[in-house]
């Protein structure tokens, strides 16, 4: 079964940045979008941000201006980098990808916020 693995969590100060990936333990093949969630306390897990295979992209609101999704087709690689970052931004951050009859998603990285 593949695993998508993130990395890139910590604890930042508020107005500090992070930069997230997402890593397959195997190759997928035919990936077409890959996304961000996030699930902050006692909320439900929520879409960050989310690219296809052809580069679009589409943000929530709370993350346009501040938090650019990118990927590398080739490594199956995702990333997102987040900047002006604020405590409510702390929460669990999930990675995910979908083919055409498959999606796949990985264990989640701690994001805290705090100063």
């Amino acid at each position: 079964q593949v695993q998508l693995e993130e990395s890139g969590g910590g604890l930042v100060q508020p107005g500090g940045s992070l930069r997230l990936s997402c890593t397959p333990s195997a190759r997928v093949w035919r990936i077409t979008v890959m996304s961000w969630h996030r699930q902050v306390p006692g909320q439900q897990r929520e879409l960050v941000a989310a690219i296809t295979n052809g580069g679009r992209t589409n943000y929530a609101s709370f993350a346009k201006g501040r938090f650019a999704i990118s990927r590398d087709n080739y490594k199956n690689s995702m990333f997102l980098q987040m900047n002006m970052l604020q405590p409510e931004d702390t929460g669990v951050y999930f990675c995910r990808a979908e083919t055409s009859n498959m999606e796949f998603w990985g264990q989640g990285t701690q994001v805290t916020v705090s100063s």
